[in-house]
């Protein structure tokens, strides 16, 4: 599992900043790439990296502002030229579905895949499999707005080939029946319980992904004890007054969030095209202040989230 930034800057596209889009790469969990927000030039800012747009399974759009959306109509379509014959599902407000069909209504551009949409009124759960979980709560910005929490499920207990071995039970098929949890009869007249030796299930983990906001009590609910939280910054601490007009975050705010949801990793995105350089190191140093596991995230910054080890 892994996140790669397409674009992190807030309004506008900038020299060293594109405006929003995050990638979450699941490639070795589903063989997917999962969008977050679209904005314009994301199939630009795709051909510098390895992601393939066929692999895209399902785009989160958190509101409908242009610095967001503004990049689906063409990368829907040359999904199209590029091998995309896989469905695709968007999730995001009530009106991303109409965005969407018009851009493509109006340039007649037919996809060659199938395009389902899921939109959102309030919070709760939009998707659900065996292997992940992603839930929303609206946020506080001039439009209807909202976070995603992407939940991986537990993995599976590994097989304590070590303890087998000890007892004299060798390898072979035997090994994949306990594995499964069976109880096994050997040749030698042993019962084995599979269950007796396999580990505790490896907790999964979880990214939670939020859109443009005020401070909220849900960006809280969001991020509880999440591995990663990828938090917007568009303004410095000593503009709160300013983030609160515009209805935007500071980048102590955004720490102050993961200090008490009790996160790992804190990224912040979104950033305004007045921090560049060593301002953008300024943000970051703010939050570091509050939270210290903390970082300003860079266009194409690819960030691995390992599984944690057990305890």
């Amino acid at each position: 599992m892994q996140l790669e930034f397409l674009g992190t800057g807030a309004g506008s596209p900038g020299k060293f900043r594109n405006v929003t889009s995050t990638a979450l790469r699941l490639l070795d969990e589903r063989n997917e790439v999962w969008l977050f927000d679209v904005g314009e030039g994301t199939q630009h800012q795709i051909l510098r990296t390895t992601l393939k747009p066929r692999k895209i399974a399902k785009i989160f759009i958190t509101h409908l502002h242009g610095d967001h959306i503004f990049g689906l109509p063409g990368l829907l379509s040359s999904r199209s030229f590029q091998g995309g014959d896989e469905p695709l599902t968007i999730y995001g407000p009530t009106g991303v579905r109409d965005f969407v069909q018009t851009a493509l209504r109006v340039s007649g551009t037919r996809l060659s895949y199938p395009l389902k949409f899921h939109e959102i009124s309030t919070g709760g759960t939009v998707f659900e499999d065996s292997t992940f979980k992603v839930t929303c709560l609206p946020l506080d910005h001039r439009i209807a707005c909202f976070g995603y929490r992407v939940e991986e499920a537990d993995h599976p207990g590994e097989l304590q080939a070590d303890r087998l071995k000890a007892l004299n039970i060798p390898s072979g098929p035997v090994y994949g029946q306990l594995k499964a949890g069976q109880t096994v009869t050997l040749d030698d007249g042993r019962t084995i319980n599979g269950q007796d030796f396999i580990a505790a299930p490896q907790a999964g983990r979880t990214v939670a992904i939020l859109g443009d906001t005020r401070k909220t009590a849900n960006a809280g609910l969001l991020a509880q004890d999440a591995d990663v939280l990828v938090h917007e910054s568009t303004f410095g601490k000593d503009e709160g007054k300013m983030a609160h007009n515009y209805y935007h975050s500071t980048s102590t705010q955004a720490a102050q969030v993961a200090k008490q949801a009790n996160v790992r990793l804190l990224l912040l995105t979104h950033i305004s095209a007045r921090y560049t350089g060593k301002l953008s190191k300024e943000l970051q140093k703010q939050a570091q202040k509050v939270f210290a596991n903390a970082k300003v995230v860079r266009d194409f910054d690819l960030i691995d989230i390992p599984l944690q080890k057990k305890a």
